[in-house]
Formats: structure tokens, C-alpha cells, sequence
């Protein structure tokens, strides 16, 4: 049985090497032997390209980087693509994913389950990542069908099949939750400890976190169009009945005059409705001519130790 373990690096060169020394040392304890650890740097900004290509010197590690700076998923979807192991095991370059739990994960699967989804009990992000994730867990839960009880985090270990179908996603807006959520309703979660940074800061802004939702629900659901839908009409209704009643009070009292503010407030109201909604209906109508363009996920650059 073969490991792969994927890794997208952005910005981590002061913790990507404590990463590969820990699945090292948990591989060693394990007596595993057949392992490989795949690198994608996703155009850092430091000098992390440098840092994993050295350490593709050894060899069973090897190095991609991408020529410009395509997204988490992107460069998680790259890795997939360049791994071979039987089993595929996913977590960030930060040092907060307990790489030394990855036995807990590779137990759980050999249960019988596709995918096994790391679950921490106390997360160390701060307060408005973890805020946004609930908003995550939410979006998830009503557009893609997730069951409520179930944790989809960044931490997981995949069979061979479960990669080689989301592998085949070729639109240049991949979502891995989405994906995975697509492939099987056979995951589970197991609890892993969730450790404080040690280096650096977080690369998650709140803009990267906003595209990260939209990215969501445009790529596997059509539900916000539904959703406008709904919207349209209750406010068509809403229209309807304030137009009656205009109508009725202004017979049954002529004397009262038409109200300036309330008009340009309905106006408003209705105006801002309707060009969110055209917004939305943009962001999917701009996501298909961008595909049919066939705009690549990621570009690679270089990469370092593959036959």
C-alpha cells in the first residue's frame, strides 16, 4: 500500500520543512516505507519555491510550482493529479494539521469508508475564521446536500478512486468539498488535535474566504438562482398588494395625497433587489464563458524529482 501525501505551499517556508519531518518521522514509527510527499508551491511571495525544492532532493519528495498563484484548490488538484500512491492524504503547510495523527485517518478508512475527514474538537483559528467557518458549514449543508452531522475540512485521506474521479473536474473553479461531497456519501470524521500557528500568519483573508463561499455555491448548485427566483416573486406579490391597497385607500380618502418617501423607499428597495439578483445571475453566466474558454486551473512552472 502506497502513500501520497499533497501539500499546496503558499507563503510556509519557515513551516514546510517541519511538516515533511513530521510525516517522516510518523511514517518511520509506522514502518511504512512506500510513501511519497508531493509539494506544490502556488507562486509564493517568499522563498518557499527554493525551500521545497530542496527538499525534493531526497527521494521520495517531489516539488511542483505553478507560475502564478492559482487558489488552494487549484494546487491541490495539481498534487492529486501527480500522485500515485493507493491512498491520498491532503493537509495544509502550516504545521496545524497534525500530521503525526495520520494513523487515526488510515485506521478509520480501513473501516470500509471512501473518504475519512479530519475533526477538531477545539480549533486554534482565530475568532473570524471560525466564524466563517460555521457560515461555510451552513452554505454547504443547504447548497451541496452535506449531511449536517459531517465535518469537511482541508485534513483528509482519500482512496484511489475518490482522486482519480475529482481529478477529472477540468473547470477552472474547482471546490475539493464540493468535489469530494460529488464522488461518495461514504465519509466519516475522526477527532485530531488542532494545534496554535507556530509560523507566520494566516494566508486566509476575508476576501480569499468570500471567493472561497461564492466559489462554493456557483461551482455545485443552483440553488441561489432559485433563490432569486423566490425573491422576484415574493416581492412581485409584495408589489401587488401595496399597489391594491394604494389603490383602495386613495378611493375611499381622495383628500390624501401620494407620499414622496415612501415611493422612493419601494423604489429602492426593489431596484437594489433586482441588480443583486442580475449580479448573481452574472457571476454564473461570467463562470461559463470563462469555462468554455477553457481557462486552465493552474499553470506549472517547474517541477523537481518526477520520472
Amino acid at each position: 500500500m502506497k502513500y501520497s501525501f499533497v501539500i499546496p505551499c503558499y507563503n510556509s517556508s519557515l513551516s514546510i520543512s517541519h511538516v515533511v519531518k513530521e510525516i517522516q518521522d510518523k511514517m518511520l514509527e509506522m514502518q511504512e516505507t512506500e510513501y511519497e510527499i508531493i509539494l506544490v508551491n502556488d507562486h509564493s511571495k517568499d522563498n518557499t519555491k527554493e525551500v521545497i525544492f530542496g527538499l525534493a532532493d531526497q527521494p521520495n519528495i517531489r516539488a511542483i510550482s505553478l507560475a502564478k498563484n492559482s487558489g488552494q484548490d487549484a494546487a491541490c488538484l495539481c498534487g492529486y493529479k501527480a500522485s500515485t500512491g493507493d491512498y491520498v492524504i491532503s493537509l495544509d503547510d502550516d504545521g496545524q494539521n497534525p500530521a503525526n495523527e495520520v494513523d487515526k485517518l488510515i485506521d478509520k478508512l480501513n473501516e470500509g469508508y471512501d473518504v475519512v475527514i479530519a475533526h477538531y474538537p477545539n480549533k486554534q483559528h482565530e475568532s473570524w475564521r471560525n466564524i466563517g467557518s460555521k457560515i461555510n458549514d451552513i452554505m454547504e449543508i443547504e447548497m451541496l446536500g452535506k449531511p449536517k452531522e459531517l465535518y469537511v475540512g482541508s485534513y483528509f485521506i482519500a482512496k484511489r478512486f475518490i482522486i482519480d474521479q475529482i481529478t477529472q473536474y477540468t473547470n477552472p473553479y474547482p471546490y475539493i468539498r464540493g468535489l469530494l461531497l460529488s464522488a461518495t456519501d461514504n465519509i466519516a470524521n475522526v477527532d485530531v488535535h488542532h494545534r496554535s500557528r507556530e509560523f507566520g500568519t494566516s494566508q486566509y483573508t476575508l476576501k480569499k474566504l468570500l471567493g472561497l463561499w461564492v466559489n462554493g455555491f456557483t461551482s455545485f448548485s443552483v440553488k441561489p438562482l432559485r433563490f432569486s427566483t423566490l425573491i422576484g416573486a415574493m416581492i412581485a406579490l409584495l408589489g401587488f398588494i401595496m399597489t391594491l391597497y394604494a389603490v383602495i385607500h386613495k378611493l375611499l380618502h381622495p383628500e390624501i395625497s401620494a407620499g414622496w418617501a415612501s415611493l422612493m423607499s419601494v423604489t429602492t428597495l426593489i431596484g437594489g433587489m433586482i441588480l443583486l439578483m442580475l449580479g448573481m445571475i452574472g457571476e454564473y453566466v461570467g463562470r461559463i464563458y470563462i469555462s468554455i474558454n477553457h481557462t486552465p486551473q493552474y499553470v506549472i512552472q517547474e517541477k523537481k524529482n518526477f520520472d
